[in-house]
């Protein structure tokens, strides 16, 4: 495999875990209403499960309360019911044609929790981060075996090293918006 190579797939696993931690920490609740802590809820809708945001308009008119506005207002009883089965920690109130939901602001204690959890989800984006660039140095101690030149190989182990501190500095930097986030009161 050529060094280009090796880098490029190490910096695609890198940036999907990256990206993978930003869409979890969307869902992890600060006591501010976004659309992202329900998006991605699954409705059983006619037999299929689909994610709530394309059955359905999500806005927030202020901090504390998300609409949730289907397109099909048949599919009302299906979107409580998916809400209350994830169980984000809030009750579903429809009228009939929207669902309401009042974000509650999170007690001190929770708030700690949650802040945990985005410190947990970091870590676990970090591991992924470091496989892939302990799979990264495996490929390039192939190449070396297979005729790499010693220094390409030592220049390519140093690139591969340099994209695992940028990611997980990017890691971190999203923890730690998010843990501030959280921790606000």
């Amino acid at each position: 495999m050529e060094p280009e190579e090796i880098l490029l797939e190490a910096e695609e696993q890198m940036e999907k875990a990256a990206s993978h931690l930003h869409g979890e920490l969307r869902r992890v609740r600060t006591g501010r209403a976004n659309p992202g802590m329900i998006e991605g809820i699954k409705v059983d809708y006619y037999g299929a499960p689909t994610p709530l945001k394309q059955l359905a308009t999500i806005s927030t008119p202020d901090p504390s309360m998300l609409i949730i506005k289907p397109f099909d207002s048949s599919c009302i009883g299906d979107v409580e019911k998916a809400i209350l089965v994830a169980d984000i920690g809030i009750t579903p109130q429809s009228d009939g044609t929207l669902v309401r939901l009042l974000v509650p602001k999170p007690s001190q204690e929770t708030r700690k929790k949650l802040a945990a959890s985005v410190k947990e989800r970091a870590e676990t984006a970090k591991v992924t981060i470091r496989n892939a660039r302990r799979d990264a140095n495996r490929l390039a101690d192939q190449a070396k075996k297979d005729g790499l030149p010693e220094d390409e190989h030592k220049k390519l182990v140093d690139e591969i090293q340099k994209l695992t501190k940028k990611y997980e500095g990017k890691v971190e930097t999203q923890a730690d918006e998010k843990t501030k986030e959280v921790l606000e009161t």
